[in-house]
C-alpha cells in the first residue's frame, strides 16, 4: 500500500513539473489566412490572451490576408496589441502572402515583425469597399520589414530580443541548450476551430456567390422535381452560408438583386418548358452579378473565371438535372401516366396557360386551356400527360377514372 502511494506521489510530482516546464517553454504561432472577418479577428485576439494564460513565452501572428472585413473586431485586436500580455511578433508568409488593409497596418505597428521575400502589403484602404485612399501594393523590400523566408528562421532570430508588454520589458529565449548544441523551443500552431472555419467558408466573394446560386437553384429543384428531403437541407445550409457572406462582405446590393433576377428568369424558363431566351438572359445576369458581386477595392474583387463554374452549375441543374428527375418520376408505377390521369388535385397559382398543381402531395408543372380560368386553390382533374407537363382541367364533381 505504501509503495503504491509513493509511486502515485512521484508520478504526480513529475507530471506537475513537466506541465509547468512545458507551459513556460512554449511558443504559439497563430495561423489565420484568408479575409479576416469578425470570427477570425476574435480568434486572433483570444489566442493571444490564452497564450499568456498558458504561460507561453512568445506568440507570433502568421499573416496571409487580402483584407480585413470587420471594424469592431479589428479595434478590439488593436487594443490588445497596444499593451500585450506577452511578447507578440508578426510574420507575413509563407510567400507569396498578403497583408492588406488593417492587418498590414497592425504588422507595421508591432515592435517586431518580418515578411517573407515575394510577399506584398497594401495598407489602404483599411477595409474593402472604401472608395477613397486606395493605395498601391508594396513589395517585401519596400515595406522595410526584416526579411525572413521561413517562420522557423524568424523564431530562431528572435532569441534574446526584448519586447514591451503590459507587465514591462521581456526578453524572450526561443532557443534552449542541449548537450550538443541548441534547438528551438516547442512551437504550437493555433488555428480556428470547426465552427469558425464553417462560417469562414463564405468569407470570399466567389464562395459567397457560389453558395447563393447553389442554394437558390436547389430550392427550385426541390420545388419542381422532388419532395422535401436531402436537397432541402442542402439548400438551407447553402443559403445560410450565403447570408453570412452577404452581411460580412462589401456586397453591391444591385448585384445581389441581379442574381435574384437571373435565378427567377431561369426558374421561369424551366417552368415554361425551357424558353431559350429566358435561359440565356438568366445565365448572363448571374455571370454579371457574380463578377461585380463585391466591391473589393483591389483587395478581394471577384474573378470572373471563378464565378463562371457557379453559373454553369446552375445551368446544369435547370437544363439537365431537373428534367431528368421529373421524367424519372413519370416513369414509375406509382406515379406514372396511368396513376396520374384522372387524379384530382389543386392549382397552386394562376394558369396562363401553364402553372403548378399539387397531386398526391407532390407539385407538378401543368398546362390548361386559357379559358379554363384556373387560379390558386382551384380544384383540378388530370386529363392527360404531355411530355413533362400534366394536362389539367377544372374538376366539376368528376370522379377519378377507373383503370
Amino acid at each position: 500500500m505504501r509503495r503504491a502511494l509513493l509511486i502515485t506521489g512521484l508520478l504526480l510530482v513529475v507530471a506537475a513539473c513537466s506541465s509547468e516546464d512545458g507551459a513556460e517553454a512554449g511558443i504559439d504561432v497563430i495561423d489565420v489566412s484568408g479575409p479576416l472577418d469578425a470570427s477570425a479577428l476574435d480568434f486572433m485576439r483570444t489566442s493571444i490572451e490564452e497564450a499568456a494564460a498558458d504561460g507561453q513565452i512568445l506568440t507570433v501572428l502568421q499573416v496571409n490576408s487580402p483584407a480585413v472585413l470587420d471594424a469592431g473586431a479589428l479595434v478590439a485586436l488593436e487594443q490588445v496589441l497596444d499593451s500585450p500580455p506577452l511578447p507578440v511578433a508578426a510574420w507575413v508568409g509563407p510567400a507569396p502572402a498578403l497583408a492588406n488593409g488593417g492587418i498590414g497596418q497592425i504588422v507595421l505597428d508591432l515592435e517586431h515583425a518580418s515578411i517573407s521575400p515575394g510577399s506584398e502589403m497594401n495598407l489602404t484602404p483599411v477595409f474593402p469597399g472604401e472608395q477613397t485612399n486606395v493605395g498601391q501594393p508594396m513589395t517585401a523590400e519596400e515595406s522595410r520589414l526584416e526579411l525572413q523566408p521561413t517562420i522557423r528562421q524568424y523564431l530562431q532570430d528572435l532569441d534574446g530580443v526584448t519586447f514591451d508588454t503590459a507587465s514591462g520589458p521581456v526578453t524572450v529565449e526561443t532557443l534552449v541548450s542541449l548537450e550538443n548544441g541548441v534547438t528551438l523551443r516547442e512551437v504550437t500552431f493555433r488555428q480556428p476551430g470547426l465552427a469558425t472555419r464553417f462560417w469562414r467558408l463564405a468569407a470570399t466573394p466567389e464562395a459567397a456567390f457560389f453558395f447563393l446560386v447553389v442554394g437558390l437553384t436547389i430550392a427550385s429543384f426541390e420545388f419542381f422535381a422532388i419532395g422535401p428531403g436531402v436537397a432541402a437541407g442542402v439548400a438551407a445550409i447553402s443559403l445560410l452560408l450565403a447570408g453570412w457572406g452577404i452581411v460580412t462582405l462589401p456586397v453591391r446590393w444591385w448585384a445581389l438583386a441581379l442574381a435574384l433576377l437571373g435565378w427567377a428568369l431561369l426558374t421561369a424558363a424551366y417552368q415554361k418548358g425551357g424558353v431559350f431566351a429566358l435561359t440565356i438572359a438568366g445565365a448572363v445576369m448571374l455571370q454579371l452579378s457574380g463578377t461585380f458581386f463585391v466591391f473589393g477595392s483591389g483587395q478581394i474583387d471577384p474573378r470572373w473565371y471563378l464565378v463562371l463554374p457557379s453559373v454553369l452549375a446552375a445551368l446544369f441543374f435547370f437544363l439537365l438535372a431537373m428534367p431528368t428527375v421529373q421524367r424519372a418520376r413519370f416513369s414509375t408505377r406509382t406515379i406514372g401516366r396511368d396513376g396520374l390521369i384522372g387524379e384530382r388535385g389543386v392549382s397552386l397559382d394562376v394558369f396562363d396557360p401553364d402553372g403548378v398543381v399539387e397531386v398526391r402531395g407532390a407539385r407538378w408543372r401543368a398546362t390548361a386551356h386559357r379559358e379554363a380560368g384556373l387560379t390558386a386553390g382551384s380544384e383540378i382533374l388530370v386529363s392527360g400527360v404531355d411530355g413533362m407537363f400534366l394536362e389539367v382541367e377544372p374538376a366539376k364533381g368528376t370522379a377519378k377514372t377507373e383503370n
